[in-house]
This record gives C-alpha cells, structure tokens and sequence, in this order.
C-alpha cells in the first residue's frame, strides 16, 4: 500500500486526545496482527519530547501539517481545557449547593453576582507547546504507568516562584525607584497569591487518583510545611491548567485580572526556558505497600 508520509515529514500526530507537532522518522507497510491495524505505520518523534516517546503509529493517527490542521490543534486543546473548566465548575458548584444547604438562603443580590459571573468571557493562558508535552508526559507516568514524582522536590514551587522573581530584576530597565518599588509590590502580591492558590488546590484539583496515597503520607511527614515548599514544577504546571476557571471565580477586576494573565505567561516562558532544570527526567516506582495502601484507601 502507498504511503501517504515520507520519512522526515513534519506532520501532526494524535496521541490521546490531542494533536501535537511531530516529524515521520520511519516508515513501513504492516500485515493485520491481533488488534494491530494493517497498512502503513510511521515511527514518529514528537516535537519537544524526548526518544522515549518515539512510536509507531498507523495512518490513522497522522494528518499533514498544514493551516487547516494546525487550527483543529487548536481547536481540540480549547476544548479539553474548556470541558475540564466545565468539570470544575460543577464540582465547585457541588460543593456550593451543600454549603447553602447549611445556611440561611442568599439575597438576590447572590443571584446577580452567579449571573454577572456566567456572562464573564474565559480567560486565556497561552501553553508553549513543550510543556503542553510535558503535561501529557506527566500524565502517562502517573495515571498509565503508575510511577510518582519524587518528594519532596529538590527545587520546590516556591523556590521557582523565587527564582522567576529574581529573573525579572535582569530587566527592569531604567525605571524610577519609585516604579520599581511598586512594580516589585505588585509582582510579589502576585507571587504570594500563586503560593496560596496552589496551597489550597493541590488535594481537591491537582493530584491524580494514583497520588493520593503519597500526598497522605507527606501530610504525615510534614505536617507544618506547605505544600509549595513540597512539590515542584510537575504540579504547578497542572495549576496553570486551571487558572482560567480559578481566576473566573474571583471578583478581580479587569486590570488586575490583565497583570495576572500577564505574569502568569511570563511564568510560563520562564518554566520552558529553565525546563530541563525544574521538571524531573524520571519518576519513582511505587513499592508493593504502596499499591496495597492505595487500594485499602479506596
């Protein structure tokens, strides 16, 4: 059978859900074997990810890198995010039915304010496309090959929330004192909020079934610690995953929600830039204990 890609193609590729950049490093015609497709398989290497995640994929899974498809990337990563949104939401929304439940009913002012928040336009947070790969090699490791990040972290979110703030002083430029006093004000308000969001949301958003065990037994080892000087980048990551649907829950008004939106990029860029330095090339395996507790937890 003809193939439809030559060696050396750049293409784009499905792996789960989404469609990533990707480039046909081999190339060949495949005989019907068990549940294996017949027809032409690729071997691919994913743009940004390492060899380890070299496959072969059939046909099925590859479309040509063009205009049109890069916009259906687009597309479908717009819609994982807005239906994980969707979900927190609800889950959000769970919790807030049983809390009235528990109180006296809310003035129809509360009313105003739900309607006022459903009329809010999404906020956006642009993902480099590596650490969108490294969210999805995140993923694989926990929830497919049951493996866990090692903690704690040697560099933790708060030291990369330290050391992104000690980036910014390389350009400042030639602003007054007074303006850097207050842009330094205003950037540590940022900082210390990031720290609180992820303190608070790690249990109830950011972990993977498969982690629960672990975060129990580091509650345990170090119970007066926060989580932010446990974890490291592997998390964060996932936060910024759900800022969009956090920040729409607050009341911030528009210029505030701007400065977030912006520094929160620049965070972003500055985890892709120090990327091989903050996030782990390996996770750990998990003891026979470990799976034992896990399944007695439930």
């Amino acid at each position: 059978m003809a193939l439809a890609f030559e060696n050396g193609e750049q293409i784009l590729c499905f792996h789960g859900p989404l469609l990533y950049e990707a480039k046909v490093i081999g190339t060949e015609n495949r005989e019907a074997k068990g549940d294996r497709e017949a027809g032409p398989h690729y071997k691919v290497h994913y743009k940004g990810w390492k060899q380890t995640w070299d496959e072969w994929v059939p046909e099925s899974r590859i479309l040509k890198y063009s205009e049109e498809n890069l916009k259906k990337q687009q597309d479908l990563l717009e819609s994982l995010q807005t239906k994980k949104t969707k979900e927190s939401r609800k889950a959000q929304e769970k919790d807030e039915a049983k809390d009235k439940a528990r109180k006296r009913p809310r003035e129809d002012s509360a009313a105003e304010k739900e309607d006022e928040f459903i009329s809010r336009p999404e906020i956006r947070i642009p993902m480099p496309e590596s650490l969108k790969a490294q969210l999805v090699e995140d993923w694989e490791n926990v929830t497919k090959n049951h493996r866990l990040v090692r903690l704690p972290r040697e560099i933790t979110v708060a030291d990369i929330l330290k050391r992104y703030k000690e980036s910014t002083k390389d350009v400042k430029g030639k602003r007054s004192a007074k303006d850097s006093a207050r842009n330094d004000d205003l950037l540590q308000e940022v900082l210390d909020g990031i720290r609180t969001y992820f303190d608070r949301s790690l249990a109830n958003l950011l972990l993977y079934r498969f982690e629960r065990q672990q975060y129990v037994e580091i509650k345990k080892k170090y119970p007066n610690t926060e989580l932010s000087e446990v974890y490291g980048a592997e998390h964060l990551l996932r936060l910024f995953v759900q800022f969009p649907s956090l920040i729409a829950h607050t009341n911030m008004e528009s210029e505030a929600v701007n400065l977030l939106k912006d520094h929160l990029t620049r965070i972003l860029e500055f985890m892709q830039a120090k990327q091989q330095e903050l996030f782990l090339t390996d996770y750990d395996n998990v003891s026979p204990t470990y799976i034992a507790q896990m399944k007695a937890s439930g």
